[in-house]
C-alpha cells in the first residue's frame, strides 16, 4: 500500500506556548483550548484504504461571564484545520472524538458555523448542599450526560469515540435546548432537552436524555454511579428505509477510584433496533494509572477495551482497545502517545483490521 507522511508544523509548534489564560475582572473570563494530533494507521484487509498519516488542529476558545454568585453566561467557538483519520480509515468507530473541520461547519443543518455552545445559566440555592441548575440556550448534552472521571474527553483522555461516549446511542452536540441539574448531597439529577436541525437521516429531531448519579465515598476511594435514559421523537429512518423510528437507549457508566493511584470505569450501552444504526450494544471498561505511582504527579496511563455489537446495518460487530501515556508538562500543557487497534467485522465481505499511533498535544489556557 502507498504511504503517505504529512509533517505539520501547527501540531508542534504549541509545544513552547506560554499561558494565555485572561481574567478582564472578577466576572469576566476568557480561556479554552488549543489541540493538535498527528494519527498513523496500518492496515490490513482494507481495500481502498491506505497506510497513511493525517493532523487534525482545533481551537476553541471560550467566554464566561459571572455578574453574580448565581448568574453565568458561556459562549464557546470552535475551529480546527483538518479532519485527521476521521474520513480515510475504513473503521465505523472515529479514531479521534474532537470536533474537527468538519464538524464546525453547517452544525446540525442550521447553517451555523464556528459557534459550538452560548447558554445562560442560573442557579437556585435550596440550601447548601441543595441547588438547582437552569441552562437554556446553546448546549451540548454530553456536559451533563454520560459524564466519567476516566473516559468522557478527547482532548486529555482517550481519543477514540468509543472511549469518551457511547457511539450506539445518539447523544446531541451543539444545538438548541435546556437542561436542569439538582444536586442533592451524593445524589444528581439531570435532564436535558433539545432540539436538534437535521439528524444523521436529514430530519429535525426532538431529544430528551434523564440521568441519575450517586457518588459513594468508601476504602477504596470515591466513585460515581450513573444510570441514562435517552428517547428522540420519530425521526430516524428504519431499516427499510421507509419509515420514522424513536431511537430509545439506556446507559450505565461507572468510574471508582482503586486507592491513591489506580481507578477503574465500565459503560454499558444499549439501544432499541427499531430506527436503523450501526450498533445496538456497547460493552467497554478500562483502568487508569496516575503518575504519583512513579513520581510524575500530573501524569497518567490509561488502557481501555470495547466490544459494539452490530445493529440492523451491513457490520456485524466490533472489537477496539486503546492505550495512553499522557505527559503533563506544566499548568497548560500536556502531551500525549496513543495506540489504538480496531477490527470491524461485516456480515458479508472484509473485515478491516489495524492499528493507529497518535502523538496529541494540548494547551489548555
Amino acid at each position: 500500500m502507498k504511504q503517505t507522511i504529512r509533517l505539520v508544523v501547527p501540531v508542534f509548534a504549541i509545544i513552547s506556548m506560554p499561558a494565555i489564560a485572561y481574567d478582564v475582572n472578577d466576572q469576566l473570563s476568557i480561556g479554552g483550548l488549543l489541540a493538535g494530533a498527528i494519527q498513523c494507521q496500518n492496515l490490513s484487509d482494507a481495500p481502498g484504504f491506505e497506510d497513511t498519516c493525517e493532523y487534525a488542529v482545533p481551537l476553541q476558545p471560550e467566554m464566561r461571564f459571572r455578574p453574580n454568585d448565581t448568574d453565568e453566561i458561556f459562549f464557546k467557538f470552535g475551529f480546527a484545520a483538518g479532519n485527521g483519520l476521521n474520513e480515510v480509515t475504513p473503521f465505523k468507530v472515529s479514531p479521534w472524538a474532537a470536533s474537527l473541520e468538519s464538524d464546525v461547519k453547517n452544525i446540525n443543518g442550521r447553517n451555523r458555523d464556528y459557534l459550538l455552545t452560548a447558554w445562560y445559566k442560573h442557579i437556585f440555592k435550596l440550601s447548601n448542599a441543595n441547588t438547582i441548575d437552569a441552562t437554556f440556550g446553546i448546549i451540548d448534552s454530553r456536559q451533563y450526560l454520560d459524564e466519567n472521571a476516566y473516559a468522557n474527553d478527547e482532548y486529555t483522555q482517550f481519543m477514540n469515540a468509543a472511549l469518551t461516549n457511547g457511539p450506539n446511542v445518539f447523544l446531541p452536540s451543539y444545538d438548541i435546548g435546556v437542561s436542569t441539574v439538582w444536586n442533592a448531597g451524593r445524589w444528581t439529577f439531570s435532564g436535558v432537552l433539545m432540539n436538534i436541525g437535521e439528524n444523521i437521516d436529514g430530519n429535525n429531531t426532538t431529544f430528551l436524555g434523564v440521568q441519575a448519579e450517586i457518588q459513594i465515598n468508601n476504602s477504596l476511594g470515591t466513585g460515581n454511579y450513573r444510570v441514562i435514559i435517552k428517547n428522540t421523537s420519530k425521526d430516524f429512518l428504519d431499516v427499510t428505509g421507509t419509515q420514522l423510528e424513536r431511537r430509545e437507549s439506556a446507559i450505565l457508566s461507572v468510574d471508582q477510584e482503586l486507592g491513591d493511584t489506580t481507578g477503574a470505569w465500565i459503560r454499558l450501552g444499549w439501544r432499541d433496533d427499531n430506527a436503523a444504526g450501526d450498533y445496538d450494544t456497547l460493552y467497554s471498561g478500562g483502568i487508569d494509572l496516575k503518575g504519583a505511582a512513579w513520581k510524575r504527579q500530573g501524569d497518567n496511563i490509561g488502557i481501555g477495551i470495547a466490544y459494539l455489537q452490530g445493529g440492523s446495518q451491513a457490520i456485524k460487530d466490533t472489537t477496539l482497545a486503546e492505550a495512553y501515556y499522557r505527559w503533563r508538562l506544566n499548568n497548560v500543557l500536556a502531551l500525549s502517545t496513543s495506540i489504538q487497534y480496531q477490527n470491524d467485522h461485516y456480515n458479508v465481505g472484509v473485515a478491516p483490521e489495524g492499528f493507529i499511533f497518535g502523538l496529541r498535544a494540548v494547551a489548555e489556557f
